[in-house]
């Protein structure tokens, strides 16, 4: 008797062992799946408005807190996360900017923008541009970041704007290229933060109006009028030639 309950006992173990995981390693199969990596965030979606320079640059000003009541009355609503708004002061050679300000809308996704841009809030607000801009006073885009996101300071910026190139692809292939070379001068230029934009479409679908935007962000501006002027930002300058065939607007502004 006590010969068959060790072995009834001895082979009670097999088969559970058998049958299953023990506990132990029931427990360990958890953690292990507890700490699987997560997918990364998609990029952030920005909806840019360019304005181009009013007829009446005091009128556009006098009204434009207006506006931006009416855009931050809906934020909720449309869903956006960030707004920046920048004025331009000059080009990066000093003569006058092609456009006058830019505001852009952050959003947490393409799908959040989407979502944003088809509601009555969003409708309200563009509807409000005909009270301070011409007919064909602005460019409205839609992008997405392409480089980190970054929520430092930015009182200070430099901007270049891209035009389509001949052959995107062949932008495309060359530009981490040209960033390495921006990443390797940022401590000689003095910038704290880039942004990176591709613009998929304006507004209304169409293809977009401009390729792609960087801008670099400046803790102050007479760190950026000694950046711009450095030697180090002269050789990322240089790099335009290999890439840029869509020609680009290179642009100097205050976030505001």
């Amino acid at each position: 008797m006590r010969s068959l309950t060790r072995t009834s006992l001895m082979a009670a173990a097999v088969l559970a062992s058998a049958c299953g995981p023990t506990k132990e390693a029931a427990k360990t199969a958890d953690t292990t799946a507890a700490v699987a990596p997560t997918p990364p965030p998609p990029p952030r979606a920005i909806v840019t408005v360019l304005y181009l320079w009013p007829k009446d640059t005091a009128k556009f000003e006098k009204y434009y807190p207006t506006h931006l009541k009416i855009v931050g009355d809906h934020q909720q609503e449309i869903g956006f996360t960030k707004a920046e708004l920048t004025k331009f002061s000059s080009s990066l050679q000093g003569t006058k900017a092609e456009y006058y300000r830019q505001a852009e809308l952050y959003f947490p996704s393409l799908d959040a923008l989407k979502a944003g841009i088809a509601t009555a809030g969003f409708k309200a607000v563009g509807d409000d541009f005909k009270n301070f801009v011409a007919p064909d006073g602005l460019i409205a885009m839609i992008g997405e970041e392409t480089g980190a996101a970054s929520d430092t300071p930015c009182p200070a910026l430099a901007t270049v704007i891209y035009g389509t190139p001949t052959d995107a692809a062949a932008f495309e292939q060359y530009y981490p290229k040209h960033l390495q070379i921006v990443g390797t001068e940022q401590a000689a230029v003095g910038f704290v933060r880039a942004d990176l934009t591709k613009f998929i479409s304006n507004l209304d679908g169409t293809p977009p109006a401009v390729y792609r935007q960087a801008e670099l962000c400046f803790p102050s501006m007479q760190a950026l009028t000694t950046g711009v002027g450095s030697a180090a930002f002269g050789r990322i300058g240089n790099d335009f030639g290999n890439f840029v065939t869509g020609g680009l607007r290179g642009l100097i502004g205050v976030q505001q």
